[in-house]
């Protein structure tokens, strides 16, 4: 029985005469109008329906069908907000993609802190789903991009009161299922086909009852009654194994897939050839993929049954997909055959959707988060399209999808795709060698190559499974290959890690007042009066809360400020303040007294230049953007009293053409003195005028937010500025460098730093010029002509000491016999180069070289053997240096090796040829 039963018995099912039945082939339970009805309508329960055989009473695309969900539910009442970025990292911190319309609200809307933009609301919203990756193709019904419709409405429970950002009930599970029924009908469904399973939904410390929506094969709706917490007394236990309790809030979260409908609507084999038509027939045509009307008939035939491919659902793809071809009457591997291409054929056009929505909305390639997914799926696109045989440009593919979006920075895109696809050739030749050995490892044994390597070498090197597959099976190893293996990855990346920082509030701070924060009253004032509401005694010196204060608490990458409290009695040094929660700590050397009334007075240069710093950081970001385009976003920052330095994320190094831009864009800002305005604005307000590009610096909290207005640049920020662009005094960008594969280190100084770093660079001009003894114009031209001949006089010396060991190879030293072979034991006190060189020259006569030296103050050996010749050079190194108190090692053929004793150095190499001659006939 299912744990919410209750939750589900709607009074809507009873009016329209629904009943409750359990599916003999999933066991779960569900609700339909079709008293006949045994099955639930979901897979492997039941077969596609619709194929050849449309479910609505015309054909819809994507935009028709979008527009007629969003105009039918405001006609129903609600408001129609705009999509949000897929990069759901932009608004919040605990996630990198947009997985649902929910995540738009979560967690500020959902929690009650803030109100949602509209109440009731609909929405289209663009989403990426990495954990249907492997099912992209196969199912006929999973694409990775997708966008999810919706229509959303936030409770509160009456005894709540104003608790939350919202009150009272806008409608709950009746009206939200009777709006799903009402939009079937809306489209010709016959609505007595619609079944609707019970399936609770948890996630994240949430849960509710919620419904599957099924037609026709179809799960077309889900929607969700989020209306409960996790709690330990809780009367519910879910399928997640926790027990929840209602909660005040509670929220309808309904999701419509644009793509499945459209498909339903259509009746085409697979949703994809409803979605991406004209690329599929591209694809196809590049490909030179034909197919007989029997062929195409037998395709129709195993699309139907598709949706028994969800790799999710089954152990085996192999084992699922022979079933179907039993079913069908034909061979196992001919439906085989058939099928892979078309199925990545269709996986690639999802794919370059997918990098066509990352790309459009800012996310550019990298090791981490969003950025390492995006390289994940754009690497395994270009496989499928080499696999393929398809000849056309990967930025082509990925910009005919960019095109069809609408999005406006298509060159970007596919600028991004071509370096992109450079850095995985190269990535490539690197890994080659490791999967070579790993294959080698691995040949001969009954145990395959594991499939954490197998990931690994994706992760490290980019290495597509099916690659290693190749090599592995040619140097005589095996590979067994997940059907979930990209999921795996995915996994691997896609969860935010939780902040490490667990710091609990102080209770002591618990009954204290919100500290009134005077510097963003007025941020040029230095000094100002307060009154100690309490100390407490730290390991080093102590916490001092004030009832109000200028000083500026570290937060946002900017410093805290430093400064003094003074009593009429003692003043205490202000080395560092921090904030929890609301209040605000000083922390001090020692104690001013509770309750004492004290004058706070800021070191006035540390927060003048730090205030330049910050609103240069605001400057230069924008500068950056104006030079190397929209795609750039702020990655990390941090201010300081000489420097700061800004990481954004940005697909190619920086040049220094491009620095020298940056800098004239930034000073141009600087020279205009453009007013730098703060304002308090609505969050939803704020978000709905310059979007989510406002949080560069990171999220705030809260329903108003504070907004720094640098000209055109926008960002919600908490620290000081200046009151104008002028203030800065100039901006030097100092270096850049990469922090990390699409992240971009820009280090620079504002005002009076600025000034310091260019002296000192002019110092070190004006020094290279006095030392080369020219004019500091000159310097470069100057050095360039000494390194010059310094690499020719490099040259000259390898070539004479080449030279010389030669001749000492030829003279001055008795060969002795070995037995069978003629060997040259010598010292030679010179370099390690000249060691080498010497016995090279006596290698290539075909003489073995023994060469001790005991240039460095230390004993050295160097051992050749000619071809042919059975010594091995490492293990005479080895006996030699131990005799010297070392050691050393090497290849058969050159080894060399010493140790500290310099004084036992002849006698060794008077023992050498005895150790030649035991090594030989061992």
């Amino acid at each position: 029985m299912s744990e919410l039963e209750a939750e589900y018995r709607l009074d809507y099912f009873e009016e329209e005469d629904f009943y409750r039945k359990q599916c003999p082939v999933t066991g779960a339970y569900f609700w339909t109008r079709d008293p006949d009805r045994e099955t639930c309508g979901e897979p492997p329960a039941d077969d596609y329906t619709f194929i050849d055989n449309p479910g609505f009473d015309e054909e819809y695309t994507l935009e028709e069908m979008r527009e007629k969900f969003l105009s039918f539910f405001e006609e129903h009442d609600h408001e129609r907000i705009d999509p949000y970025p897929v990069a759901a990292n932009r608004w919040r911190d605990d996630v990198l993609l947009t997985q649902a319309s929910i995540y738009d609200f979560q967690p500020l809307v959902t929690s009650g802190e803030t109100p949602p933009p509209a109440n009731p609301l609909t929405i289209s919203q663009p989403c990426i789903r990495m954990q249907d990756i492997d099912n992209v193709g196969k199912t006929g019904r999973h694409t990775m991009a997708f966008e999810m419709m919706a229509h959303h409405a936030f409770n509160a429970r009456e005894e709540a009161g104003d608790k939350y950002a919202y009150e009272g009930e806008v409608y709950w599970k009746d009206e939200t299922v009777r709006l799903c029924d009402e939009f079937f009908e809306s489209l010709g469904a016959d609505i007595s086909e619609i079944t609707y399973i019970e399936d609770p939904w948890v996630g994240g410390g949430n849960a509710g009852p919620a419904f599957e929506v099924l037609y026709r094969g179809a799960e077309l709706a889900t929607l969700v009654f989020m209306s409960m917490k996790q709690d330990p007394d809780g009367d519910y236990e879910l399928k997640d194994g926790n027990t929840y309790s209602p909660m005040d809030t509670y929220i309808v979260d309904t999701g419509y897939g644009l793509e499945r409908w459209t498909w339903v609507s259509q009746g085409t084999p697979t949703v994809y050839e409803a979605v991406y038509p004209d690329m599929i027939a591209f694809l196809k045509e590049n490909a030179g993929i034909e197919h007989t009307d029997e062929e195409e008939k037998l395709i129709h035939r195993a699309a139907s049954m598709s949706g028994n491919l969800d790799i999710d659902e089954i152990d085996d793809l192999s084992t699922a997909r022979a079933e179907i071809a039993d079913e069908l009457g034909v061979e196992t591997e001919k439906l085989t055959s058939l099928l892979r291409p078309l199925e990545d054929i269709y996986a690639i056009a999802d794919h370059c959707r997918t990098l066509a929505y990352m790309f459009g909305d800012g996310i550019v390639p990298s090791n981490v988060g969003t950025g390492y997914l995006a390289r994940m799926v754009l690497r395994r696109t270009k496989r499928l399209v080499d696999n393929l045989g398809v000849d056309a440009p990967l930025d082509e593919l990925v910009d005919m999808q960019a095109e069809r979006l609408d999005y406006e920075n298509r060159d970007t895109i596919r600028d991004i795709v071509r370096s992109e696809e450079r850095k995985y050739r190269e990535t490539l030749k690197r890994g080659s060698r490791r999967v070579r050995q790993l294959a080698d490892d691995y040949a001969g044994s009954e145990e395959s190559i594991p499939v954490d390597e197998l990931i690994e070498l994706y992760d490290s090197h980019g290495i597509q499974p099916d690659m290693v597959q190749e090599i592995a099976e040619e140097r005589g190893a095996s590979v067994d290959i997940p059907d979930d293996f990209y999921s795996l990855v995915a996994d691997r990346h896609e969860q935010v890690k939780a902040s490490e920082e667990t710091t609990e509030r102080d209770e002591r701070l618990a009954d204290l007042p919100e500290t009134d924060k005077l510097y963003y009253d007025d941020q040029d004032r230095t000094e100002f009066e307060a009154v100690v509401l309490d100390v407490f005694e730290r390991e080093e010196g102590y916490d001092v809360v004030l009832d109000q204060t200028m000083f500026y608490p570290e937060g946002g990458g900017q410093p805290a400020d430093h400064g003094t409290l003074s009593t009429d009695d003692t003043t205490v040094e202000v080395s560092d303040v921090q904030i929890e929660g609301d209040v605000i700590l000083h922390h001090t050397d020692e104690d001013p007294g509770k309750g004492e009334f004290v004058r706070g007075q800021l070191d006035v240069e540390r927060r003048r230049r730090l205030m330049r710093h910050h609103t240069a950081t605001h400057v230069i970001g924008h500068a950056i953007r104006e030079v190397l385009g929209d795609h750039i976003r702020q990655a990390g920052a941090s201010k300081g009293v000489d420097r700061s330095r800004l990481d954004v994320t940005h697909y190619e190094r920086i040049t220094r053409e491009e620095v020298k831009q940056i800098e004239l864009v930034a000073n141009e800002f600087v020279m205009r003195n453009i007013p730098v305005k703060q304002e308090w604005p609505d969050r939803h307000d704020a978000e709905k005028k310059h979007g989510f590009d406002l949080y560069q610096g990171g999220i705030p909290p809260g329903e108003q937010i504070r907004l720094i207005h640098v000209g055109s640049d926008v960002q919600a920020c908490g620290g000081t500025h200046v009151k104008r662009t002028g203030d800065i005094g100039s901006i030097k960008v100092l270096t850049t460098e990469p922090v990390q594969d699409g992240v971009e280190r820009v280090v620079f100084a504002a005002g009076n730093a600025a000034i310091e770093a260019t002296q000192r660079t002019e110092d070190a001009l004006y020094d290279a010029s006095e030392i080369l003894d020219v004019n500091w114009e000159d310097v470069p031209a100057t050095a360039e002509r000494f390194f010059t001949e310094w690499k020719a006089r490099g040259k000259t010396i390898d070539r004479l000491k080449t030279e010389l060991a030669e001749v000492r190879a030829t003279a001055g030293a008795d060969e002795i016999d070995i037995g069978g072979a003629s060997a040259v034991v010598q010292r030679l006190d010179g370099d390690a180069d000249e060691l080498r060189a010497t016995a090279n020259a006596l290698v290539e006569d075909g003489t073995v070289a023994v060469l001790g030296s005991a240039a460095g103050g230390s004993a050295q050996f160097v051992v050749g053997v000619p071809d042919g010749v059975a010594i091995n050079a490492g293990e005479v190194v080895g006996q030699l240096a131990r005799k010297v108190g070392g050691g050393g090692g090497g290849p058969a053929d050159f080894a060399q090796g010493g140790g500290p004793n310099v004084d036992a150095l002849d006698e060794t190499l008077e023992e050498a040829p005895d150790i030649l001659r035991t090594v030989l006939n061992a």
